[in-house]
């Protein structure tokens, strides 16, 4: 069955461009040019993944993230930037995006990246197992459920921090590069801006630690990595 990629950009010939490349890799598409439509496609339209611009009229791109997150959706989300700014990366992050990319963009960069969050999202679905309950120190976490606790307490995480944090927590111990987080919790091989990865632990660890600026849990290997505590 094709995949659906949404696209919400209000430049008329980004969309085109983006619909002949999309289209060439075997995609269809859908899109829309203010943020308002773009919501409401990205909800009853039920995308496989969505390309979102970050200024558009009617409603930003970092509000649509979100309000489909509150929704319970987790469409894979990557957001499309004029600016590097970092706090446009973090409100990014923070909204429930997979991921950024700036432009202008490589396009073969872009296909890349969709189709990695694509092939992600097929295979989470796959392999959450029922039941399963993973416990660290005042943590747990459900696979199955999308869910973890602290002290009891429900953490909210966005998708990518729940991907990271299981990922880490499934292989304790074990010190990842940035480049090996990339590849196996953000699928991309060799696309990808590394401080996506050093943005997201940050924003994992004020989330999750008692400490942030001394993380007891997800810990760095100076000049190698991030890792679990054992």
């Amino acid at each position: 069955m094709e995949k659906t990629v949404l696209i919400v950009e209000d430049e008329r010939a980004i969309v085109e461009i983006l619909k002949f490349n999309l289209k060439r890799e075997g995609y269809e598409t859908m899109e829309a040019l203010d943020g308002e439509t773009g919501l409401k496609l990205a909800l009853e339209g039920d995308p496989d993944l969505i390309l979102l611009d970050v200024m558009l009229p009617k409603l930003n791109g970092f509000d649509i993230c979100a309000a489909i997150r509150k929704a319970g959706r987790v469409t894979p989300v990557i957001m499309l930037t004029a600016r590097e700014e970092e706090t446009d990366k973090v409100f990014g992050l923070e909204a429930g995006a997979d991921d950024y990319i700036t432009k202008p963009f490589s396009m073969r960069e872009l296909m890349a990246r969709v189709k990695a969050n694509i092939r992600r999202r097929d295979l989470d679905y796959g392999v959450r197992p029922k039941g399963e309950i993973l416990q660290a120190g005042n943590l747990s976490i459900d696979p199955a459920s999308f869910t973890v606790t602290k002290n009891g307490a429900p953490v909210e995480l966005t998708q990518k921090e729940f991907d990271l944090l299981l990922y880490l927590i499934r292989e304790r111990g074990r010190v990842f590069t940035r480049e090996d987080l990339m590849q196996k919790v953000w699928n991309y091989d060799y696309f990808g801006d590394m401080r996506t990865v050093d943005v997201t632990v940050r924003r994992l660890r004020e989330k999750i630690e008692d400490d942030p600026g001394k993380p007891a849990l997800i810990l760095t290997k100076r000049g190698v990595g991030y890792y679990f505590a054992q």
